[in-house]
């Protein structure tokens, strides 16, 4: 496989091209959430569980922790229409870009974004985001064709949310005109885990119930395409297979994570924040 891929070898950590993989030295290298401690949430926070890791400094911004050299960071402020984004080129590094809605939580070190429900959306959404972006390592959009084998790989646990947030996606790129996804990773307040794979270019979505996981809990997805014409996913260990409509065929595409909050209001209090303690792409 050809994967894009920098390993740097702690002897307990590796890190994987967008994102960091922490692994102790006994745990099972597939188990991101046996490997590392899990502390209780300080007293009047919402979330259960805090993910903790020496591996990790919660003093830097997220770029010190993760490789976000193939991503770009698009935030829920700008102008109309317009949203702000900030290019791999700022987020790399501890002294990397950050700020209230793209942060290290200094608790436990997670990559954590903060999406309202009152933001700047792009022309073809209502809703507000705080959301990477795949890129290309020289960067240029990432806009991968459906034939190989892609994935993207995700430690996890929602915060906070109001109503419902997308937390991981692979979406058209080139190809035809439609600005849909392929597919969405949502998760709900209820806890309800759920993907929707878009019926067509045109649109229409089909929503499947994948799992369950608590507010505030931490679990894991991998999302990928594998031979042209099927989706493979896996929430914490269980794996579901969707078939790829021709229609899509012609179209590239890319991987995009964080917090895609779902619900709108006039508030810029309520929203769905999101901390991500693990998150790699392959392809090959």
């Amino acid at each position: 496989m050809r994967m894009r891929t920098l390993l740097t070898s702690l002897a307990t950590a590796t890190a994987v091209t967008g994102g960091l993989v922490l692994v102790a030295p006994a745990a099972p290298a597939s188990s991101l959430s046996a490997a590392v401690g899990v502390a209780a949430a300080p007293s009047g926070q919402r979330s259960t569980s805090v993910v903790s890791s020496p591996l990790v400094d919660p003093s830097v911004a997220p770029g010190g922790n993760f490789d976000l050299s193939v991503w770009q960071l698009q935030e829920p402020v700008g102008s109309p229409g317009s949203p702000t984004t900030i290019p791999s080129s700022r987020l790399q590094g501890a002294n990397g870009f950050q700020d209230s809605y793209f942060y290290t939580d200094t608790r436990d070190g997670a990559m954590t974004f903060w999406a309202p429900e009152k933001g700047v959306t792009t022309p073809n959404s209502n809703y507000a985001r705080s959301e990477l972006r795949e890129m290309n390592r020289n960067g240029t959009a990432a806009n991968w064709s459906l034939s190989g084998t892609h994935q993207m790989k995700a430690t996890l646990r929602v915060v906070s949310v109001t109503s419902n947030v997308c937390v991981g996606q692979i979406h058209l790129g080139t190809g035809g005109s439609s600005t849909k996804p392929l597919l969405e990773l949502y998760y709900r307040s209820s806890g309800d885990i759920v993907l929707g794979t878009e019926n067509s270019p045109s649109g229409g979505q089909t929503l499947h119930t994948v799992g369950h996981v608590s507010v505030g809990k931490t679990w894991n997805y991998t999302i990928a395409v594998s031979g042209g014409h099927t989706i493979d996913l896996t929430v914490n260990g269980s794996t579901t297979h969707y078939a790829i409509p021709s229609s899509f065929d012609a179209y590239k595409q890319y991987f995009k994570a964080g917090s895609y909050n779902q619900s709108s209001s006039d508030s810029t209090t309520k929203g769905a924040r999101v901390a991500f303690y693990g998150l790699t792409v392959s392809h090959g």
